[in-house]
């Protein structure tokens, strides 16, 4: 080997390890502002993501990102960075822990916290140390208007909870909706709390409403953070193709086993966790073609 070509690759391995080094010390969270809107932004803390929208009389926040997570002093002071108006109201997407825990931060500052009438019964009989019980609570539907913006706080039913919130913001035609409507990726594991077949009604409706864009619960593969009704409608489709593959293997006799190991979905191979979740999925399924559950 050459003493030039030496030193290039050694010039290259000194780029990755630095490259390398950064990542690794870069911090777990990041705000980026939605391309062409005035005032809305994402919190992204790990591989959880939450939205925020900024008007002149205060802010409307959705999700802590708690569950062992110190996300709730970050997300405040991203949002300082942006605007010193006050923190006015705290929505939760759906009931779950991961999501919604951490919230005192906000609570401290005088916000309200508003949550699906489920999601508040669910907490208040739980009584999670680390999540705020909402304030207040929403039936099927609840319009926020603060500083000239309006959100649309939407219950469309049962799906990967019994109090997911769609919050649509009609000015910009985008929803936050978390959990249930994924980027290019399956459901997640068994699909615990998720009911079927409601979960397809609700991504019909959803899929009917005036939108345009889409910021979910999750970045999906590479990190993207928005996605569009063409991921609303390959979530649905995954759904469906599945529900029929597994239908089939419960006819066969197939289920559990030997339909988590027989059916495959080569269409969805580019999905995020294909190869882990699938069996799960399956799983899911077998529990409502061969058990009714």
């Amino acid at each position: 080997m050459s003493r030039m070509c030496a030193v290039g690759m050694m010039v290259v391995a000194a780029v990755v390890l630095t490259a390398t080094a950064h990542a690794q010390t870069a911090p777990p969270f990041a705000t980026t502002k939605v391309e062409g809107t005035e005032n809305v932004y994402i919190f992204r803390y790990g591989n959880h993501q939450s939205m925020f929208v900024v008007t002149p009389q205060g802010v409307i926040a959705t999700d802590p990102i708690g569950l062992r997570r110190p996300a709730a002093v970050a997300y405040i002071e991203e949002i300082r960075k942006i605007t010193k108006a006050p923190i006015k109201y705290v929505i939760y997407s759906h009931s779950h822990f991961d999501h919604i825990a951490g919230g005192k931060p906000f609570k401290d500052l005088g916000a309200v916290f508003v949550a699906h009438k489920n999601a508040k019964a669910r907490i208040e009989t739980l009584r999670p140390a680390d999540v705020v019980v909402p304030d207040q609570a929403v039936d099927r539907k609840r319009t926020i208007t603060l500083g000239g913006t309006t959100l649309e706080l939407l219950y469309v039913g049962k799906n990967h909870s019994d109090s997911t919130l769609v919050m649509r913001l009609p000015k910009e035609k985008i929803i936050f909706t978390v959990d249930w409507i994924p980027l290019q990726s399956t459901q997640f594991r068994v699909m615990a709390d998720t009911y079927i077949p409601d979960i397809e009604e609700g991504l019909n409706k959803v899929i009917a409403m005036d939108w345009e864009r889409l910021i979910p619960g999750h970045p999906g593969p590479g990190g993207r953070q928005i996605g569009t009704k063409e991921d609303a409608r390959a979530a649905l489709a995954y759904l469906q193709d599945l529900s029929a593959a597994v239908k089939k293997a419960t006819e066969e006799g197939k289920c559990y086993a030997d339909a988590e190991r027989d059916v495959k979905l080569p269409k969805y191979e580019n999905f995020a966790n294909y190869g882990p979740f699938l069996p799960m999925n399956i799983e899911r399924y077998c529990d409502f073609h061969n058990r009714g559950i």
